[in-house]
Order: C-alpha cells, then sequence, then structure tokens
C-alpha cells in the first residue's frame, strides 16, 4: 500500500494580522509549516509528501524548509491556485500515480499527532473516505440571515471538522477533477466548497468517517491562536537543530 500527503501552505492569513503568511511565521524558532510536515515525514506509512505553496513563496519552502531540514519525503512543491479547491487539485495531480491513500492537511494546523494519522488512515482504508475531528463542546445554534436562532442541534451529534482529510486516492482525485469542470455551475449556484469531504459527497456519493482527534489540533488563524500554539509546543514536539 502506497500513502501520500498534500500539504496545503498557501493561504494569506490576513486575519493574523503579519507581514508573511501564518504558515511561515515563527513558532519556538522554526516556520509553523514545519511542525506538521516533520509528522508527516516521521510516519513510516508516508511515502511521500506534495506541498501547495502561493507562487511568491514557492521557492522559499523549498530551499528554507525542505532542503535546510532535509524533509526527504517531499517530491515536490507545487504552486497553488485561486480557491482552496483549486489548490487540494494541483496537490493531488502532482503524487504518484501508484498511490492508494492521500491525507490533505492545512499547513497551518502543525499540531497532528502519528495517533490522529494512523487512525484516519485506519479508518480510510474501512470506509474509502475519513476526517479528523472533536466534539463540539459547546452548545451549538443555527441561525438564519439576521443572527436570529432557528435551531438549537444536539450537541451529541455536533463535531469540529478539522484536518487531515483522508481518503482513496483515485477517488478523491477524480472527484476533484469533477469538481473543477463543475466549477461555473457551482459558482452560479452560490454553492461553497469548503472541504474535502463535501468533495467526496458531492462527486463521488462517499460519506466520511468521523476520526476523534485532538482539541490541541487547532488551525492558527488570529494572534491569539499563536499565544496558545506556544503552550502546546512546550508540551507537544521538539524539532531538530538545522
Amino acid at each position: 500500500m502506497r500513502c501520500a500527503a498534500v500539504i496545503l501552505s498557501g493561504g494569506s492569513g490576513k486575519r493574523m494580522n503579519a507581514q508573511i503568511p501564518k504558515q511561515y511565521m515563527d513558532l519556538k524558532g522554526k516556520p509553523v509549516l514545519l511542525y506538521s510536515l516533520k509528522t508527516f515525514s516521521e510516519a513510516e506509512f508516508v511515502d511521500e509528501i506534495v506541498i501547495v505553496a502561493d507562487r511568491e513563496h514557492r521557492d522559499k519552502v523549498q530551499s528554507d524548509i525542505v532542503d535546510l531540514y532535509g524533509m526527504h519525503k517531499v517530491s515536490n512543491v507545487v504552486v497553488g491556485g485561486k480557491e482552496r479547491y483549486h489548490s487540494v487539485a494541483h496537490g493531488l495531480e502532482a503524487l504518484s500515480r501508484e498511490t492508494d491513500y492521500v491525507f490533505i492537511h492545512d499547513g497551518a494546523r502543525p499540531f497532528v499527532t502519528m495517533y490522529t494519522l494512523e487512525r484516519c488512515l485506519h479508518y480510510a482504508e474501512k470506509y474509502k473516505a475519513a476526517v479528523a475531528a472533536v466534539r463540539s463542546k459547546d452548545t451549538v445554534k443555527v441561525a438564519d440571515d439576521d443572527a436570529m436562532i432557528r435551531s438549537t442541534p444536539d450537541r451529541a451529534h455536533v463535531w469540529m471538522v478539522q484536518t487531515p482529510q483522508t481518503f482513496e486516492y483515485p477517488l478523491i482525485k477524480d472527484a476533484y477533477r469533477r469538481l473543477i469542470d463543475d466549477e461555473d455551475r457551482l459558482r452560479a449556484a452560490g454553492i461553497a466548497v469548503t472541504d474535502d469531504t463535501m468533495v467526496a459527497k458531492m462527486y463521488a456519493d462517499v460519506d466520511a468517517r468521523l476520526v476523534e482527534s485532538t482539541y490541541d489540533n487547532i488551525k492558527l488563524t488570529t494572534p491569539e491562536d499563536m499565544e496558545y500554539a506556544e503552550t502546546i509546543c512546550e508540551k507537544m514536539l521538539k524539532l531538530p537543530d538545522n
């Protein structure tokens, strides 16, 4: 079985109020992207990694992260697209054709654990699609356009979805090709594609299995997230010296 990972590193990070994208910001002396990249690199069951970066930072990712830290499983750093789904499609197309399963992960989530990767792969083998998630600790409300509460879902059935999202590679690759062919219709209909499990359901009719992850697997979005990430760093990961 051949397993690969696509790590998305093309976000602008406007809400971080920083001069550089959040995935390249310094976190305890190392770039944010390196943390999850190291975890995937150390996973024995991951054979290949493709990083998707914006055009401006593509060469810097190659030289200052992949080459500098010896991330030998990275086979390519490709340029992303306008929307997230374009970037995912570019990453999937860059993988080896022999790939059986693929993790799709946000580079701004530095604290994914090896255990989460193992469980996601296990359930992807069983159900064709699996996604890291955590149960909602809070009561969730559904509102209308005027912010008036319209319903209260049972909290027992509400999960907060994370990444990685893990799939049979031929299935999700074909689903993304279908999405790209269909994007004009989706745009006209006002349908926003926000994650990979939506694509699997819309174009392959496959439901993903939720896999309980950790609450530390946060996506860094705001300055407050960076402060919290520093405390997580202290208890979780030790990165190699360059």
